[in-house]
């Protein structure tokens, strides 16, 4: 299968950059291939401080006067594993396979966000069959973890005033507005721990979730690994008696959490219970998330530490305040039926010997909204003793619906697909809102495949989709 695809250019490329290691900021590898890719069909191209890259591409004979168009995509992705997977994402190619009509990487994520958008933008490059004006291919760098790419751009790095950006996930849709936001990030510093004088230490681990987008999956209902695990030790503490080494879970501020892990020290008189918990909690929350989750799984295993626990009050005070955290969707639009405007991610925890880090992220549609509802999470987090600090905001890209660029690709779909696409905005951070910034007036409009999954290991994009979206993006190039 792979192979018979492989001879489409945007599989090609897909492929291809597959197997170049391209964490957010760590994108150097994915930078000279491009610059290569480039040098090697003797095409312009720029690049910045920042690693961003414009290739450029002359129009086709007789198109000059047409306008040029610029395709947008960003060049690193998220990099989530399942515990036990084996992958440096800083050294291994990712492992693809295919399953009932959709590509998934083995164990991890898979990169389709945005590396569809990328290998479309390639394909285009390399392309010899289609009819078009001048065309300039942007990669940006970091765009998952800060949008620092998008924010790093000069006036005059791109000139085109019509942008197709390729980084959404709906096949059949069309965007024209996302959600701004930032991260929230607490820390309390000086910790206090006391002797372990337990016997037997246990690391207590939550698994099984679907995790997933934190803008795109939020209005999804899946379970957060993070509070799942403070809610078992929360209700648990009412009848044993354990003392708490360590609360971690989460790393990304664009993921809802799929798995944690605390270590516990308590008497072996106590194992037992906390045996049968696991089971029983397991099951009730897993009825609680019916239709939502496939697996919630809590299982304890013995372990050795001779590590300090948090004193009782820090241990009772942290449970509380991740047991009641504010997490998942605020409030919905008025405006926009079944948009989310305003939510929040409890992303990640880390404890360490002198100190706790708490990471969220927040996104709305409506700039003040960003603010207020990372301001409930900084009030949660002083309730508790701890320090917040708000930082990488990016702004909201509101819809312009009189958009000339939108009725063109409405145009070219009912003519390619005999029904009108979904115009819709997304509950995510798309870079067209820093882009629109950067350069006023600029039409943009935002288009991809199907892609399920995004930001966890379950991630994969549909064939069929994909050869639909290859083929529209070249009719509306054409067109434009």
């Amino acid at each position: 299968m792979l192979k018979d695809l492989e001879k489409q250019l945007i599989w090609k490329y897909f492929f291809e950059i597959s197997r170049i290691p391209r964490p957010s900021g760590h994108e150097e590898k994915i930078i000279q291939y491009l610059v290569d890719f480039a040098e090697r069909r003797k095409l312009k191209y720029k690049k910045d401080k920042a690693g961003n890259i414009v290739i450029f591409k002359n129009a086709s004979k007789g198109k000059e006067k047409s306008p040029a168009v610029v395709l947008q995509s960003h060049i690193d992705m998220v990099c989530e594993k399942n515990e036990g997977t084996k992958h440096d994402f800083l050294k291994d190619p990712l492992e693809l396979y295919e399953d009932k009509g959709f590509i998934k990487a083995k164990g991890t994520t898979l990169g389709a966000d945005d590396g569809i958008g990328v290998a479309a933008s390639l394909a285009v490059l390399d392309s010899k069959d289609i009819s078009h004006g001048p065309v300039e291919c942007l990669f940006t760098v970091d765009e998952e973890t800060g949008l620092t790419g998008a924010n790093a751009l000069t006036p005059g790095f791109v000139t085109g005033k019509f942008l197709l950006n390729l980084d959404t996930e709906e096949e059949g849709s069309i965007f024209i507005g996302c959600a701004g936001g930032m991260t929230t990030s607490l820390s309390k510093k000086n910790v206090k721990r006391k002797k372990n004088d337990k016997k037997i230490s246990c690391r207590i681990t939550v698994e099984g979730l679907k995790g997933g987008h934190s803008g795109i999956a939020i209005s999804r209902g899946h379970a957060n690994a993070l509070l799942i695990l403070a809610r078992f030790l929360w209700d648990i503490n009412k009848s044993v008696s354990f003392d708490m080494v360590g609360f971690n879970g989460g790393e990304k501020h664009n993921a809802i959490p799929r798995e944690a892990n605390a270590v516990v020290t308590l008497n072996e008189k106590d194992l037992k219970t906390v045996e049968k918990e696991t089971v029983r909690c397991s099951a009730v929350y897993l009825n609680e998330y019916k239709n939502i989750e496939e697996r919630i799984q809590i299982r304890y295993e013995k372990i050795k530490s001779s590590e300090d626990a948090f004193a009782d009050e820090e241990k009772n005070n942290l449970l509380n305040m991740i047991h009641s955290f504010p997490h998942g969707v605020h409030s919905m639009s008025g405006e926009i039926k079944g948009l989310v405007q305003t939510s929040t991610n409890l992303a990640a925890v880390k404890t360490e010997r002198n100190e706790i880090f708490i990471l969220t992220s927040q996104r709305s549609s409506v700039e003040s909204s960003i603010h207020d509802i990372s301001g409930k999470v900084a009030a949660h987090a002083l309730l508790a003793g701890f320090e917040y600090k708000c930082k990488d905001p990016y702004p909201a890209w509101t819809p312009d619906p009189k958009s000339k660029l939108l009725k063109t690709a409405v145009d070219v779909h009912k003519e390619l697909f005999s029904k009108k696409p979904k115009i819709l905005a997304v509950h995510a951070g798309l870079e067209c809102g820093i882009i629109g910034k950067k350069y006023p007036g600029m039409d943009m409009i935002s288009i991809g495949p199907d892609v399920f999954g995004a930001h966890s290991p379950d991630e994969r994009v549909s064939i069929r989709s994909v050869g639909n979206f290859w083929n529209y993006l070249k009719n509306l190039i054409e067109k434009i």
